[in-house]
């Protein structure tokens, strides 16, 4: 593998990324939205998280910008970080999956939403978060600029850090004392252990 094939890697997984999220958002705005959290923090939060895992990358695998941060190619981690970008694809697409109608891109409770505690949900609170962070791994290993790479962490631990405990506190008023029996019975966003 080349570095080359390594940023192709990332363009394919990314385009996988954007198709298996177009069903479900199709879907979910059939359903009417009863709550929603979205204010400017929220824009904020997703913004740094669309520029690190989006943005960014797609500048430097398009122009090569920045290239100066650029460092040599270990084979090895494109290898790696094809296969955690395929483990984030099916993460991602479970949640969907499982989500159904309930999905949101954002911090929105949607008429007759129901607690799904199930699929892959029985143990990750959060998996469309544990998703988003292996797609960050992925770009930290296929990429390999000292900016670039670590981007998505960034971003994404923006949006991650500063969204959480703030969706968790809009379950637990949505569904009281299920959700906080379900936060007892599962990990944040990795199993058995946060």
């Amino acid at each position: 593998m080349t570095a080359t094939v390594a940023k192709f890697l990332w363009l394919a997984c990314s385009v996988l990324w954007f198709a298996v999220r177009l069903e479900p958002r199709r879907r979910a705005r059939k359903t009417a939205v009863r709550h929603s959290a979205r204010n400017t923090r929220e824009i904020i939060l997703l913004a740094c998280s669309l520029g690190g895992l989006g943005i960014l990358p797609l500048a430097y695998v398009a122009a090569g910008f920045p290239r100066f941060a650029d460092y040599p190619f270990v084979p090895l981690q494109g290898y790696l970080g094809t296969v955690v970008f395929l483990g984030a694809l099916w993460v991602i697409y479970r949640t969907h999956r499982d989500l159904g109608r309930n999905w949101s891109v954002s911090l929105d409770l949607r008429e007759r939403h129901t607690l799904v505690t199930t699929g892959i949900y029985a143990r990750v609170r959060h998996p469309m978060y544990a998703g988003f962070w292996l797609m960050a791994l992925a770009q930290l290993l296929l990429l390999s600029n000292w900016i670039v790479g670590p981007a998505g962490l960034a971003g994404f631990g923006a949006l991650f850090f500063g969204r959480v405990q703030r969706e968790e506190d809009m379950m637990i008023a949505a569904f009281g004392e299920e959700y906080r029996s379900y936060m007892q019975r599962t990990a944040r966003v990795v199993p058995w252990l946060y």
